[in-house]
């Protein structure tokens, strides 16, 4: 496979000392800045609400963890936890996408899909540790697996997010309005009865290369597998895909891979390119992260011609 594990891993377990990372710790953004790997990354303590940690490293393999979470349930919005970053840099301003698991939304329902008590949030942070609401990408309708692109295209911020079982685009201005007649579905579920058949969803941030947009993404299975893809995006019009090789690049193998809060899952969502090596976090059996690494130019001529 292209992916190749590294031999540290799991790279960042829970803490049982603690009282808020005490079971599992998984599903983390990192981006590389200012020399420093920086990792937020999602925890579950004694409570089992979801919160955001923060950890930086010099080699993006051993980390320092910050003491306390940099972002917790503090509404009736995500009441049930915060889940899944995905954070990049627009501008001089970090910006992180994240789950506010919630109460049901008492508003109207979108038609899309239903409930309304997962919504997709965006944050900003000068520093990567103080956070501020910026809005949602959506209301009224359960919708996660979403991602801002590193810059604006064609004068717009450019988001991924899922409604079930397909990957959808959106556009904004402001980061706080998303008109509703703007997104489209990208791609979803291939009908061939293959590892992508069922439902799919963003990985991290698609890697702006000169060929397009190189995407990692997840997808299952009617038997819940999780496995990772890779495809290759237009740079201009990311909805369009130039290219998606039928091949995964990663499926759960390691024992704890395959056993832990969620069985069989490998969960990318931070692929960064640091020089020639795309690091991929993911976490594994939604219980600890793991580290994949690829060589960037396999990786991406495998994207264009896979």
């Amino acid at each position: 496979m292209l992916l190749k594990r590294h031999p540290s891993n799991p790279i960042l377990m829970p803490d049982p000392r603690s009282d808020w990372e005490t079971y599992n710790v998984f599903n983390p953004s990192v981006i590389y800045a200012n020399g420093l790997f920086h990792m937020h990354y999602r925890a579950q303590g004694l409570d089992w609400l979801s919160r955001i940690g923060y950890a930086v490293s010099k080699d993006g393999i051993n980390w320092n963890k910050f003491s306390q979470p940099v972002l917790s349930p503090e509404s009736d919005e995500d009441a049930r936890g915060v889940e899944d970053p995905r954070t990049t840099e627009i501008d001089g301003t970090y910006y992180m996408t994240y789950t506010a698991y919630g109460l049901r939304s008492e508003g109207p329902i979108q038609p899309t899909h239903f409930g309304g008590g997962v919504t997709p949030m965006i944050a900003k942070s000068q520093n990567l540790v103080n956070w501020e609401k910026v809005g949602a990408l959506v209301h009224g309708e359960d919708n996660k697996d979403h991602l801002l692109f590193s810059h604006k295209i064609n004068g717009k911020y450019v988001a991924f997010h899922r409604r079930p079982p397909q990957v959808w685009i959106a556009y904004s201005e402001d980061l706080v309005n998303w008109p509703l007649d703007e997104m489209k579905p990208v791609f979803g579920p291939r009908a061939d009865n293959g590892w992508d058949s069922f439902r799919v969803g963003s990985g991290g941030v698609p890697i702006e290369t000169k060929e397009g947009w190189l995407m990692i993404y997840h997808a299952y299975n009617p038997d819940h597998v999780y496995r990772l893809g890779a495809c290759l995006l237009d740079l201009e019009d990311p909805s369009k895909v130039i290219n998606r090789p039928k091949p995964f690049i990663m499926e759960p193998q390691e024992i704890w891979e395959l056993r832990g809060d969620v069985p069989n899952v490998v969960f990318a969502s931070a692929n960064l390119r640091v020089n020639d090596q795309i690091y991929v976090y993911y976490g594994a059996a939604d219980h600890v992260v793991g580290l994949a690494t690829a060589n960037y130019y396999e990786l991406l001529e495998f994207a264009r011609n896979g």
